[in-house]
């Protein structure tokens, strides 16, 4: 469940209806996230889909309504229109690594690619982790929680929002920390195989 909620942090939304019902929902690219989110939730609420207009890509939604889910949100720091105010909740011991990757799956990217190095005059391999989120304060505490892993890192203004950045050593401590449960299979494939080719193509051990 920190993987939901690191997930809903990223993703997800609350609202309130006119008719007083109150409503989680999560969205995703991802259809086989949602079905696992869904499965751990005990729902069987219809996942629906929506395609994706210019160059976005078609994206999946599950909406649950359920007062006590809403309440239980609440307590953990979760508010509707949290995009710009989150706040990073409190995490029990031994479950930092679930909220964080839940919430890696949902904003965060790992990019893997050569660059031309000047000093060296050859092509290099590089391997970078960010994190993004409209909330400063959110990344801040996600940066400080981070610290007895990963050393570096920085964060800095795009767009909208703001960006948590790793480079490649802080990225493969930042990896083990978040997959160090990976048999339980809930994360997104593709993010994890990319960690793993970087990691390859650097020669960094796991």
């Amino acid at each position: 469940m920190a993987y939901v909620l690191g997930f809903f942090a990223a993703d997800g939304n609350m609202s309130i209806h006119s008719n007083g019902g109150k409503y989680i929902e999560f969205t995703s690219c991802d259809r086989n996230i949602l079905e696992k989110i869904r499965r751990l939730l005990g729902s069987n609420h219809k996942i629906s889909s929506r395609k994706g207009s210019g160059n976005r890509n078609k994206s999946f939604r599950i909406q649950i309504g359920s007062k006590e889910i809403f309440s239980n949100l609440l307590k953990l720091g979760m508010i509707p229109a949290k995009s710009l105010i989150l706040k990073f909740p409190n995490i029990p011991d031994g479950y930092t690594g679930d909220f964080i990757r839940g919430y890696f799956d949902g904003d965060g990217n790992v990019s893997v690619g050569k660059y031309w190095r000047k000093d060296r005059l050859k092509w290099q391999w590089e391997l970078s982790s960010r994190f993004t989120s409209g909330s400063k304060t959110f990344l801040e505490k996600l940066w400080k929680t981070l610290k007895p892993f990963c050393s570096g890192g920085y964060i800095y203004k795009k767009n909208r929002g703001f960006e948590l950045v790793f480079s490649r050593h802080d990225s493969l401590a930042l990896s083990n920390l978040m997959y160090h449960n990976t048999q339980t299979d809930l994360c997104l494939g593709r993010k994890y195989n990319r960690f793993q080719k970087g990691f390859s193509k650097l020669n960094l051990g796991t």
